[in-house]
Order: C-alpha cells, then structure tokens, then sequence
C-alpha cells in the first residue's frame, strides 16, 4: 500500500462558504486517522495594473480577523464557473473597471493542511471605466496605490492578505521583466 484512501467522509456543516467534513483515511502504513477537511469552490484574485503602474485595491472588513483588510478585488467561484469570467466579474463588481487583457499568473491553494480551496491569480491590464456593483454584504473603499509602494507596504506588513501578496509581487515581476512565463 503507498496511498491515502478515504474510508469514510461525513458531512458536519454545509454552509454558504464552505462544507466541513471529518473523513477517515487510511494511511500507506496501514493505520487509520480522522481528518477534518474543509471544501470550497474556490476563488479568485485580480491584480488591476494600469499604465501608470497603480494597483486598484479594496479596503474592506473581513470578520475572521476582525479588521479591515487591504486587498486585490477578488470573490468566490460558483460551481463550474470559469474562473476568467469570474475575475472579469469581481474586477467590475469591486473597483468598476473592466480590461483588455486579463493575464493569468498563478494559482495556489490557500491553506492544504485543511482545505481544498484553490485561488486563480490574474493580471489585469488596459482598464477602462464599468460599473461598481458590490455584493449586499461588501462595504468597500477603493485604494489605488502605485505598485512599487504596494511592496514596500508588503514588507512593512501594512498588507496580510496572501492572494494579494502574492499578486503584487507576480504583477511587479511581469512589469520587470522578469516573469518567467512569457
């Protein structure tokens, strides 16, 4: 035996977010171990670049930490959905802008250890006016901040979020000419 299995998997909360579950595993050595597994459709995050190399971010109260948090406009996937066609959506939603191009940069699991949520990156450049239409339950603060500032404030830690991190650093790597990926 050289495999996890899944033996059984109950379902303990099925809410709007996320659907917890307590699975039991059969590890490759033959023991047996109960997991609690949280599963989400996954996310994504867009980077709006402009020409002037301004990032469009959103300050909004997040619950879990119990603060506001800077971050990339971003939003959950629904079942099946593309996530580009989500990312154009969540850009316009957010910050009111549309774009040209929408250049994928990554994606990454948000936190494996517990969870099978999966965040799309995406670079958004040739923005131009939308409209702004936030969900009922977002309270948003648009902030636009020139990208290289937007890295110093990561390094201060003046920025948490992960996606956002993440996006910034991909986004300044790309306008350096250093991405990797074409």
């Amino acid at each position: 035996m050289d495999e996890f299995s899944v033996r059984e998997s109950k379902l303990l909360f099925d809410g709007k977010v996320v659907r917890l579950y307590l699975d039991r595993v059969l590890m490759p050595d033959g023991r047996e171990s109960w997991w609690e597994t949280v599963r989400h459709w996954g996310a994504v995050g867009v980077v709006p670049l402009d020409e002037n190399n301004i990032i469009y971010f959103v300050k909004q109260y997040r619950h879990a930490p119990g603060k506001d948090v800077l971050e990339i406009p971003a939003g959950k996937l629904s079942p099946q959905e593309d996530p580009k066609l989500c990312a154009e959506r969540e850009l316009e939603e957010e910050v009111g802008l549309k774009a040209k191009e929408m250049r994928f940069l990554c994606s990454f699991y948000t936190s494996p250890g517990f969870s099978d949520e999966v965040v799309y990156l995406y670079l958004a450049r040739g923005l131009h006016p939308g409209k702004v239409n936030p969900d009922q339950d977002e309270f948003l603060e648009i902030k636009p901040i020139k990208m290289e500032k937007a890295v110093e404030m990561i390094g201060a830690g003046e920025i948490e979020d992960s996606k956002t991190i993440i996006g910034i650093l991909l986004a300044f790597l790309f306008v350096k000419g250093s991405w990797p990926l074409g």
